[in-house]
């Protein structure tokens, strides 16, 4: 049992070491700059805002409770969450859905100095509406809205990314 444990052991060392100098990381990982692990959010929903702590906690970052305690502020304005008809059915029901996410936002520094000025951000989603699986049709659009509010927040923080790096040259 000796003899196979050691090339065991051997292997999960080499796979270690490839997927760690490869620069994997885990999924929702970011690697943030400096200036993005102290940032307060001013504006948003709870949604947003709990988005915006997880994905930056996940980088080794915090949502600050105060501006002066920030590297960075996100200021969001007009967050609006939609939905629309895309195609009725005979009967006159629903069929498909359009769900659409909107935000603007900018970037500043703790004393105000804008590093991006204002800009939207949109995610939109189609969905298909069963008429016989009314259950599972509030727990899709659930689930989407979600996924929309985390791909807003990747968006926005690679947006921040990019801005900085802009700045730095």
């Amino acid at each position: 049992m000796t003899n196979t444990a050691a090339p065991l052991s051997w292997l999960i060392l080499c796979i270690t070491l490839t997927l760690s100098a490869c620069g994997f990381h885990p999924r929702g990982a970011y690697q943030l700059p400096h200036e993005l692990t102290q940032v307060y959010l001013e504006g948003g929903s709870p949604a947003m805002r709990e988005q915006l702590r997880q994905q930056i906690a996940k980088s080794g970052g915090k949502l600050t409770e105060s501006r002066s305690g920030s590297m960075m502020v996100i200021k969001l304005f007009d967050e609006q969450f939609q939905r629309r008809t895309l195609s009725l059915s005979a009967r006159g029901k629903a069929n498909e859905y359009e769900l659409y996410y909107r935000v603007e936002y900018e970037l500043a520094t703790p004393q105000d100095a804008i590093l991006l000025p204002r800009q939207p951000l949109e995610v939109r989603r189609d969905y298909y509406n069963d008429q016989q699986a009314i259950l599972a049709r509030d727990n899709e659009e659930a689930t989407l809205r979600g996924e929309m509010t985390q791909q807003m927040v990747r968006t926005l923080l690679n947006q921040a990314r990019s801005t900085l790096e802009k700045s730095e040259k």
